[in-house]
């Protein structure tokens, strides 16, 4: 005798498709009311934050201008090379400590150092599955 009888289980299916329904309903009322509010009010916000932020607009907008603009920011952050290079030695020095002294760890730290490992792995797998196109496959042809 089969515990969960064919029409049971076609009820349960049935209001699961009609309560998805309702959600998907409401979200599109949701997207709708959103996008009369953007459309209502997004130029005006538009309007003042530029006002707000024109100190930092480059007139005029010429390759020129942004040539500069775009060798600044790579002349900004090659000049702190020197200071993340001594931030990685430190970091690398305070490593190497814990590591000669490693049999007055705790097991919290431990515990911390190996959930920082299991995230980096985490991000690093994201990166491939997101660099792949989505899939846990394999690439597209």
């Amino acid at each position: 005798m089969d515990p969960f009888p064919k029409a049971t289980t076609e009820a349960v299916r049935n209001r699961i498709q009609v309560s998805m329904a309702a959600r998907l309903q409401q979200l599109q009322s949701k997207a709708c009311q959103a996008t009369q509010f953007l459309t209502k009010h997004g130029s005006t916000y538009y309007k003042q934050l530029m006002e707000q932020n024109k100190q930092y607009v480059k007139e005029p907008a010429t390759i020129e201008t942004c040539n500069e603009l775009s060798k600044q920011l790579l002349y900004t952050h090659l000049a702190r090379i020197p200071g993340r290079a001594e931030s990685f030695k430190k970091e690398l020095d305070y490593v190497k400590n814990m590591w000669k002294n490693r049999q007055d760890l705790t097991v919290e730290v431990v515990g911390i150092a190996a959930l920082f490992g299991i995230e980096c792995f985490a991000w690093f797998c994201t990166g491939e599955i997101v660099g792949r196109g989505f899939t846990f496959t394999g690439y597209y042809p």
